[in-house]
C-alpha cells in the first residue's frame, strides 16, 4: 500500500508489516498493563498501537537517512518500502564511488542509534512507571538493537554494504566487495541461528523468539545469496557481445506456412536459426516465438501461418549489434521479451534469445 510521499520519495508498506503490527499489539497490549500503574485493558492496547506507530516512524527515519544521503551523491531514489523485518530504500542507480557507498550505508544505523539514545534520554527524565517511560524504554531498546544488528558486516545488512564499500576502496572492484560481504552475510545468518539456539537452551529466549530469529536469519541468507549471485552476473557482463551471442535468423514472407518456413530454413542449412517474418516490402516485422512454434503439432504446421506463432517487433525489441556488457542487460530489462532482433546499420545480424542470455550469465 502506498502511504504517500516524504521529501518527494514514495513510501510503501507491505502487508507483512501489518501482520507484525497486529501481532505486537495483541502480544504487548496485555503486558503493558503490568508495566504501567493504573493502565486499563484498553489503555494497554492503545499503548501497543502507539509503540507500533513509533516503531514504523523509526524505520521510516532510518530509510530516509539512506535516501537523503544518496541524493547528496546524485543517486536517484525510487521508493522506500516498509515491511515485517524493517524496510529498504530502492535506488535508481549504484553509488558512483566507494566513499558514497560507505556513507549511504552507515547513515541508517547511525539514525537508529541516535533515536535509541534520544529515547533513553527521555526515559531518564520522565516519571518511572508511566506511559511515557514505558514507550521510551521500548523505543530505546528496539532502535539500539536495530542499529547494532544492522551494523554487522554482512550483506544485505547496512554493515555489509559498508564492508562492500571498504573492499571496493581497497581493491578498486565493487563486484569483489559484493562477493566478500555476501559470503560474510551467510556467516552472520548462521551465527544468528546458533546464538538464538544457545539462548533458548539457556532459557533466555522463548520459542517464539527463536522462530522470529530464524525468520530473520533466513532473510539474511537469501539476501546474501542474492548479492553473491548478482556479483557473479556482473562479473560476466563483459562477455556480453551481441554479434557473437546472436543466433542466425532466417527470414520468410508473411503468410508462409510454419512447415514451409521450417523446411526452407533446413534446406538452406539454417535448421537451428530463428524464423523472422517479413512484410511485402521485405522488412522484418515479427519474430517467430520458438516455444509457440514447437507447441504446434507436426500435422497442423502446413496449415498454420508463421504469423500466428510470431510476435510483432514492438519498440525495444530491436537491439543494435554494437551493444555490449551492461548496456545489453539494461535494454533487455527495459523491454522483457523472449527474443530480440539484432541489427547493424539497418541490416539484420541475427536474433538474441533471452534464454541464451540467461544461460551465459548463470552458467
Amino acid at each position: 500500500m502506498r502511504l504517500g510521499r516524504v521529501l518527494g520519495v514514495p513510501i510503501y508498506v507491505r502487508a507483512s508489516w501489518l501482520l507484525l503490527a497486529a501481532f505486537v499489539i495483541v502480544w504487548y497490549g496485555p503486558l503493558a498493563r503490568n508495566m504501567v500503574d493504573g493502565l486499563t485493558e484498553l489503555g494497554g492496547y492503545l499503548l501497543a498501537v502507539a509503540f507500533v506507530l513509533c516503531l514504523l516512524l523509526s524505520v521510516l527515519l532510518h530509510e530516509l537517512g539512506h535516501a537523503i544521503t544518496a541524493r547528496r551523491f546524485g543517486i536517484g531514489v525510487k521508493a522506500i518500502t516498509l515491511e515485517m523485518l524493517g524496510g529498504y530504500t530502492e535506488m535508481r542507480s549504484d553509488s558512483p564511488h566507494a566513499r558514497a557507498d560507505l556513507l549511504v550505508s552507515l547513515i541508517g544505523p547511525a539514525v537508529s542509534a541516535v533515536l535509541g539514545v534520544a529515547a533513553l534520554a527521555v526515559g531518564l527524565v520522565v516519571p518511572e512507571g508511566t506511559i511515557a517511560d514505558q514507550l521510551a524504554f521500548q523505543l530505546a531498546w528496539s532502535n539500539l538493537i536495530v542499529a547494532a544488528f544492522n551494523a554487522l558486516p554482512g550483506l544485505p545488512l547496512d554493515g555489509g554494504r559498508a564492508l562492500r564499500a571498504a573492499v571496493w576502496a581497497i581493491t578498486g572492484n565493487r563486484n569483489t566487495g559484493s562477493r566478500v560481504a555476501g559470503e560474510i552475510g551467510r556467516v552472520v545468518a548462521v551465527a544468528t541461528v546458533a546464538l538464538a539456539l544457545a539462548l533458548v537452551f539457556a532459557q533466555i529466549f522463548s520459542v517464539f523468539s527463536l522462530v522470529f530469529t530464524v525468520l530473520v536469519a533466513l532473510t539474511l541468507w537469501q539476501g546474501a545469496t542474492q548479492a553473491i549471485r548478482q556479483s557473479v552476473v556482473v562479473s560476466r557482463l563483459p562477455k556480453l557481445n551481441l554479434r557473437t551471442l546472436a543466433r542466425p535468423v532466417f527470414v520468410v514472407p508473411t503468410g508462409t506456412p510454419l512447415a514451409e518456413g521450417l523446411r526452407r530454413a533446413a534446406d538452406a542449412g539454417h535448421g537451428d536459426a530463428s524464423l523472422a517474418v517479413a512484410d511485402t516490402s521485405g522488412r522484418v516485422v515479427a519474430l517467430v516465438h520458438d516455444a509457440a512454434a514447437a507447441a504446434v503439432p507436426a500435422e497442423r504446421r502446413p496449415w498454420v501461418p508463421v504469423d500466428d506463432v510470431a510476435r510483432t517487433l514492438d519498440a525495444g525489441r530491436t537491439l543494435a549489434a554494437d551493444l555490449a556488457g551492461e548496456d545489453v542487460l539494461r535494454a533487455v530489462q527495459a523491454n522483457p521479451a523472449p527474443s530480440y532482433l539484432v541489427v547493424s546499420d539497418g541490416v539484420v545480424v541475427g536474433v538474441l534469445r533471452t534464454a541464451d542470455l540467461a544461460r551465459l550469465l548463470n552458467s
